[in-house]
């Protein structure tokens, strides 16, 4: 039964007249037979024609379903004696159809009908997310990316892209949208797709500018992005950083132990017309890992950068005698801020091309590890 009604539904969407008449008709019998048999098909039941009718039909078709309904059923329970509750059901069915033909209008603005509006929407976010999927890489690194958005919602103001040229050189770049959560993240979408097209395919160094071209196109009022964009050289693991008034990049070097910030200026992208970006060049030595970062993850209302980029690099610290393995979803889970968007991208550079994941981390609770002090952050400038 499941196919035949499944064909049904579709052929309904696509013939409006045909889903019009049934549902009329629908209308109709249970009108009838709720004057017949009050006792066994109560008049309430006309508020379903009401509900398939705002999954098949168009606006208008909808409306005049709706004024169907309302005589009918006034029609039926004028029909019965005096005792029953005529006007709250009639108000009842007025709301339920309000309800209905709210939906429906919002739904015609988009030129669409029923749920196939929610299932562009699953469609999108799908492909935002796929956009942010690392590529893979060659034996010896490993990148890992994290995304949550404020309050839980799906649509997030940060994202991520990501491609490679060839076999030697990864581009990453980590976008934060004004505003956060499902209002920046129609911005996201946009957004996420002009960018993903032009990394790996302009030269490294007129990617920022190039994007900062695009997002002064779409003529937005006061609305702006933030990004970190960094090239590395799988071969050789030279790394350059670009940042568009975004925090720093990190770098933790193994041979040291050291932490230390990426600086790279550059204005936010959309505010200025012919902007210039620093870049930062450094080495990924083998044991060496790269933190890109957006704010949700360092700053809050009673956190400076500066403290919340400490925060960070302390709570990483702990995930290096595990070679980094998880460490994106584990630091957006424990430091990331509930009321901003969070993201962060990990790229790190194994000790061995061979080395084998780590085995997984025990599952005690924070207030039982063994906290190592915080690590101090030294800052390298580009000369």
């Amino acid at each position: 039964m499941g196919r035949p009604a499944r064909s049904l539904v579709r052929r309904a969407r696509k013939s409006h007249p045909l889903a019009m008449f049934a549902l009329l008709a629908l209308t109709v019998t249970i009108s009838a037979f709720s004057l017949a048999w009050p006792a066994w098909v109560p008049t309430a039941a006309l508020v379903i024609p009401l509900m398939l009718g705002g999954l098949v039909l168009k606006f208008k078709p909808l409306m005049a379903l709706t004024f169907v309904s309302l005589v009918l059923g006034s029609y039926a329970l004028a029909a019965r004696s005096a005792g029953l509750q005529q006007i709250g059901f009639v108000v009842t069915l007025g709301v339920a159809a309000w309800i209905v033909l709210a939906g429906a209008k919002v739904r015609s603005r988009l030129g669409v009908k029923g749920t196939r509006g929610e299932s562009m929407l699953i469609e999108l976010r799908d492909i935002l997310t796929a956009q942010g999927e690392l590529p893979r890489l060659p034996a010896g690194w490993r990148a890992e990316a994290a995304i949550r958005s404020a309050g839980g919602a799906t649509f997030s103001g940060d994202f991520v892209v990501a491609a490679t040229r060839g076999e030697d050189l990864l581009e990453v770049a980590l976008v934060d949208v004004s505003g956060k959560g499902i209002d920046a993240g129609t911005r996201a979408l946009l957004l996420s797709g002009a960018f993903g097209g032009l990394l790996g395919v302009v030269p490294v160094e007129e990617f920022l500018p190039s994007a900062n071209h695009y997002l002064r196109r779409q003529d937005w009022d006061d609305d702006f992005a933030t990004v970190v964009h960094v090239a590395v050289n799988l071969r050789t693991g030279d790394f350059d950083v670009r940042t568009a008034g975004h925090p720093p990049a990190i770098q933790f070097d193994a041979w040291s132990g050291r932490w230390a910030t990426r600086d790279a200026d550059g204005p936010l992208l959309g505010l200025v017309e012919t902007p210039e970006f620093q870049v930062n060049k450094g080495q990924l030595k083998q044991g060496d890992a790269l933190f890109l970062y957006s704010d949700g993850m360092v700053e809050t209302p009673l956190r400076d950068i500066g403290r919340g980029t400490d925060r960070l690099a302390g709570h990483a610290e702990r995930l290096v005698g595990h070679s980094f393995q998880g460490a994106a979803a584990e630091l957006v889970h424990e430091i990331g801020g509930p009321g901003d968007d969070s993201a962060i991208v990990v790229i790190h550079r194994m000790t061995h091309a061979t080395e084998a994941d780590p085995a997984p981390r025990p599952t005690t609770p924070n207030l039982l590890r063994r906290r190592r002090p915080t690590p101090t952050l030294r800052t390298v400038r580009q000369a």
